[in-house]
């Protein structure tokens, strides 16, 4: 079964007509392969030449790039693009060159692990950052599903809640054992699989590099560059704190979230509803989760997402700034939220234009001119 992604195709059509270069970044089997294929079918486009760089013949085909790929007209696809960085000169050479053809390059690293990217290729290349099903495309009565499974296509898709917490237990153990490895990089995958296991029960709260470095033995740089590891390959986001003017003292560490609550839920042991619902990290789980489901949907991009707290106590989930103006979500796991002392005191101290609250409830209503709740499954009628 494949759900048509039509946002993002939409989104890549715009990326297409403004840059000769695209990249379409996001974890491994999030669905940029089939994405690329979808974007392919479509009327218009002229040929298209598909190389994918964890195909042997294809590898062979690309010894020798600028032959390879030099006279190519239409749309050329390079799929996991993270294993050649050195292919990037060469494509600003025929970006350059060849006003004919537009490349699509697919990758499961983010800019700054693909070094290379943002060098060769500045003022020719627009990213676009891909996730997995989102509540944009599909049903309004996917909430529960895509909340325990997650939005890896195989895993939301698959045909019962153990195959599916099978599915992402094997993605865990493969990104470990295989695909750290092949973007160089040298950790142990028993010491990385602790981490990340941690960092599960970190999830919806601040880092501590030095109590996790204590907890697993290692230094404090240690813990941040294997946060840095797993934040670049998209499978952990850190929200930064909103910095502003003001004589309270705010919180300066960044929050970590699971992308994917599905994968939050496997490494948490957690494999079907009634699993997640008895578990103590039911309320974050949901919060990551509704958060995340907001950001794709407001297409925010991360240096966009901030939460907002003081060390006093108010705080505001997700804060983000559009169009001059600054914006905040709230995520509550709860039948009826309510207005709370937070809530009022970011409302008048971030001088939002208006705040958001989400939640698991099916009924929309105001809690005043200025703060909406809105039931998650009906995100769509979210704007700013």
């Amino acid at each position: 079964m494949e759900i048509p992604r039509t946002k993002e195709l939409r989104l890549l059509d715009a990326r297409l007509k403004e840059a000769p270069v695209v990249a379409i970044l996001g974890p491994r089997q999030c669905g940029k392969t089939t994405l690329a294929k979808q974007l392919a079918r479509r009327q218009g486009r002229g040929p298209v030449h598909r190389f994918d760089l964890e195909d042997p013949r294809d590898l062979a085909r690309l010894e020798q790039p600028l032959l390879a790929l030099e006279g190519l007209t239409g749309l050329v696809v390079i799929d996991e693009i993270q294993r050649r960085p050195e292919l990037f000169p060469i494509l600003r050479v025929l970006a350059d060159k060849q006003p004919h053809a537009t490349y699509l390059i697919l990758g499961s690293a983010s800019r700054d692990l693909i070094a290379q990217s943002s060098e060769s290729l500045a003022g020719r290349i627009s990213y676009l950052e891909l996730g997995g099903f989102s509540l944009d495309i599909l049903p309004e009565d996917a909430v529960q599903r895509l909340w325990v499974r997650g939005g890896f296509p195989r895993s939301y898709l698959a045909g019962s809640a153990p195959a599916s917490f099978q599915w992402r237990q094997d993605f865990v153990t493969t990104f470990l054992e295989r695909d750290i490895p092949n973007l160089g990089l040298r950790i142990p995958a028993p010491t990385l699989r602790r981490f990340w296991t941690m960092l599960a029960h970190y999830h919806g709260q601040l880092f501590n590099a030095s109590e996790i470095g204590r907890s697993l033995s290692f230094s404090d740089a240690t813990a941040r560059r294997y946060l840095d590891l797993l934040s670049g390959t998209f499978l952990i986001r850190q929200l930064q704190p909103w910095s502003y003017n003001t004589s309270k003292r705010l919180v300066k560490r960044p929050k970590v979230y699971f992308r994917d609550s599905g994968l939050l839920h496997a490494l948490l042991g957690l494999e079907d509803r009634d699993d997640v619902l008895r578990h103590p990290k039911l309320g974050a789980s949901w919060e990551g989760f509704a958060l995340e489901q907001a950001i794709q949907h407001v297409n925010l991009r991360e240096q966009d997402a901030f939460f907002w707290a003081v060390h006093t106590g108010p705080e505001l989930d997700l804060v983000f700034p559009h169009k001059g103006k600054l914006w905040g979500i709230e995520a509550k796991y709860g039948d009826a939220p309510t207005l709370t002392r937070s809530m009022h005191t970011a409302l008048e101290e971030l001088s939002l234009a208006h705040l958001w609250v989400l939640y698991p409830g099916d009924k929309a209503y105001h809690l005043s001119p200025r703060v909406s709740v809105v039931p998650l499954r009906q995100l769509r009628t979210l704007s700013v």
